[in-house]
């Protein structure tokens, strides 16, 4: 049975496509069974529906508390039946609720190599500091902002003479290639997260995650 994947987006949606598109190949042991967003003009609702995946769109704006949002994304994320969550660009900071709820199959891609660069403004962020590399992450998600376990990163190269938009091109490269594999480990049952550790075939994973110097 394939595994079912449900995905949060906020925006255009590049990742969500990268893993539409994954679950396309043969033998991806998983599918995207719907997508949910905060945002009514999110291109990535878009990109769904031409796929005929189900959408939903959920405005934090109609709720008065972060924890009433999250109470009301939790009963609609639990009718799609997951089997894992998959933030893809969701442009919001979840209560400790949201995820104790999904713990161990909620999982996020953030673009800096963590512990570096929490938050936004990665890109420049990294130029700025005179970094020679910079990339992406992908982690399970705790209760600290961007800071649950690393599952796998990768590096690009900064340029002396690159611009933000530039250097994100290149992690957005790395982000497509990525994102999808975790996701496949996932549906095989061979990554998991055990005592605030991510964990990848019965192997504890280092604090920069699997293979971290490819």
């Amino acid at each position: 049975m394939s595994c079912r994947i449900l995905v949060l987006i906020s925006g255009s949606g590049t990742n969500l496509q990268a893993i539409i598109d994954a679950c396309k190949t043969p033998d991806y042991p998983g599918q995207v069974v719907g997508v949910l967003s905060n945002k009514a003009e999110a291109y990535g609702l878009e990109r769904a529906a031409n796929e005929n995946i189900p959408t939903t769109t959920l405005s934090h704006r109609d709720f008065e508390s972060r924890a009433a949002y999250d109470q009301a994304l939790m009963a609609a994320i639990d009718t799609y039946q997951p089997n894992i969550v998959v933030l893809a660009g969701f442009m919001r900071i979840l209560t400790p609720a949201f995820v104790q709820h999904y713990q161990g199959q909620l999982i996020n891609i953030h673009p800096s190599l963590l512990p570096k660069y929490q938050g936004l403004n990665t890109h420049q962020r990294a130029i700025d500091a005179g970094d020679k590399e910079h990339g992406v992450s992908v982690h399970f998600v705790t209760e600290e902002l961007d800071g649950g376990p690393v599952i796998l990163q990768a590096k690009v190269p900064v340029f002396d003479d690159d611009t933000a938009q530039e250097l994100a091109a290149r992690v957005h490269e790395q982000e497509h290639r990525i994102y999808p594999l975790v996701i496949k480990w996932l549906c095989q049952g061979r990554l998991l997260m055990r005592n605030e550790q991510a964990v990848l075939d019965d192997v504890p994973l280092p604090v920069s995650g699997y293979a971290s110097d490819d």
